[in-house]
C-alpha cells in the first residue's frame, strides 16, 4: 500500500510539473493571434511554409547561387555576411531562408538534419537554381550545413562552414577531448547542453525559461565573445544608429521553444550520423571550414580534430578572430573568394 500511494503521489507531481512547464504553442504567422505574414514564402511538399529573402545580384545575373543558413537566435533579413561589393564582384546570387519555427517559416516540431536538408532542396528546386548550387552555414547554421553534406551533397557546388557549432557527443571525437572542451564551457552552459542532450523537449524548455538557475549564456545574449566580437558588434550597432537590428527582433515571434529551443534540441541532441564519418563527394567543388583560434562559444580544439578525420575540407584558422570571425576587416572576401574561384 505504501509503495501505491508513492507511486500515485510522484505520477502527480510529474503531472503537475510537466502542467507548468509545458510551453505556449506557437503563435504561428497569420494565424488569429500570431504576427502578420510580410515574407516572400514557399509552401513545401508536406504543407509548412518556408520564408526566405533574395540578396546581391539579381538571378537572371547571376554566377554563382547561394543558400545561406543562418545562425542561432537570427532569421532571413540580414545576411549581411555579403556585401554589395562581393556580389558585384562575383555575380553572387544569395537566398536566405528562416529556419523552421524562426521568422516567418512554420514551426516544425519533428525538425532534424534531415529534413532540414530537404528544405534547402526543395527551396533550390522552387528558385530554379539549377542542378547544383553553394551553401553557406554560419554558426548554428554551420552546424546545420553537415545534413546538407550528408544528404543532398549532389546538389552542393561547394560549401563554406563559418564557426560550425559542434555536438559534443559526436562519436568521432575522443572522449578526452570531447570531455576537456565540454567542462571550458560557462558551468551554466553545460548544464543547458546537458538538458538539451539528455531530456524531454518540455524540461529543455522549462530550463530556458526558470528563473532559479542561470540557463544558456547564448541564448541569453551573453555568450563568451572575444574582445573583437565585441568590438564587431558595437559597429553594427553603431551603423544602425543604435536601434535593434531588425534580424533581432523577428526570429523568435512566434515562440522561443520552436526557434532557438528546438535548435538546441536538434544540434546537441542525438544525431543519426556522425559528420566525421562523411565521404568526400565533390569531385569538382570544395568545402571549407572557417575558424577563430580565440572563438569562446566553439572550441577550436574539436573544428581542428574534424578537420584532421575529414582531410578533404579545406580548413581555414583565423588567428586572433573570435566567434564573430567573418565579419573581421577582409574575412568575407576572403570566404567568398575560397568558395567560388577555381584555383
Amino acid at each position: 500500500m505504501y509503495r501505491e500511494i508513492v507511486g500515485v503521489l510522484l505520477i502527480v507531481v510529474f503531472g503537475w510539473a510537466y502542467q507548468i512547464a509545458s510551453p505556449p504553442p506557437p503563435k504561428i504567422c497569420g494565424s488569429n493571434g500570431g504576427p502578420p505574414i510580410t515574407a516572400t514564402r514557399l509552401k513545401l511538399r508536406d504543407g509548412r511554409h518556408l520564408a526566405y529573402q533574395e540578396h546581391g545580384v539579381p538571378k537572371i545575373n547571376a554566377t554563382h547561387n547561394i543558400v545561406f543558413l543562418h545562425p542561432f537566435g537570427s532569421c532571413r533579413l540580414d545576411p549581411n555576411i555579403l556585401t554589395p561589393e562581393i556580389a558585384e564582384e562575383l555575380g553572387v546570387f544569395l537566398v536566405s531562408f528562416d529556419r523552421p519555427g524562426y521568422g516567418e517559416s512554420d514551426p516544425h516540431p519533428r525538425r532534424t538534419m534531415k529534413s532540414l536538408a530537404l528544405d534547402v532542396q526543395e527551396l533550390a528546386d522552387h528558385l530554379k537554381l539549377g542542378p547544383k548550387f553553394y551553401l553557406v552555414g554560419f554558426s548554428m547554421g554551420g552546424q546545420a550545413a553537415w545534413g546538407c553534406l550528408k544528404y543532398i551533397p549532389h546538389r552542393l557546388a561547394g560549401a563554406a562552414l563559418i564557426a560550425p557549432v559542434v555536438n559534443y557527443w559526436w562519436p568521432g571525437f575522443p572522449n578526452q577531448l570531447a570531455k576537456e572542451a565540454y567542462y571550458e564551457q560557462y558551468p551554466q552552459d553545460q548544464w543547458a547542453l546537458r538538458v538539451a542532450h539528455y531530456f524531454p523537449n518540455w524540461f529543455t524548455y522549462w530550463w530556458n525559461t526558470q528563473k532559479w538557475f542561470p540557463s544558456s549564456s547564448v541564448a541569453s545574449g551573453k555568450g563568451n565573445y572575444t574582445t573583437q566580437d565585441i568590438q564587431i558588434i558595437a559597429g553594427i550597432m553603431a551603423a544602425s544608429s543604435g536601434q535593434t537590428p531588425r534580424d533581432m527582433v523577428t526570429p523568435t515571434q512566434q515562440g522561443r521553444q520552436e526557434s532557438i529551443f528546438r535548435d538546441m534540441m536538434v544540434g546537441f541532441g542525438k544525431w543519426e550520423f556522425d559528420p566525421m564519418e562523411l565521404e568526400n563527394s565533390f569531385d569538382d567543388g570544395s568545402v571549407h571550414l572557417w575558424q577563430g583560434d580565440e572563438d569562446g562559444l566553439v572550441p577550436t580544439k574539436l573544428q581542428r580534430k574534424i578537420a584532421e578525420k575529414l582531410p578533404w575540407i579545406q580548413y581555414h584558422e583565423v588567428r586572433g578572430a573570435g566567434h564573430l570571425l567573418p565579419f573581421a576587416t577582409g574575412m568575407r572576401e576572403a570566404i567568398f573568394n575560397a568558395l567560388l574561384i577555381k584555383k
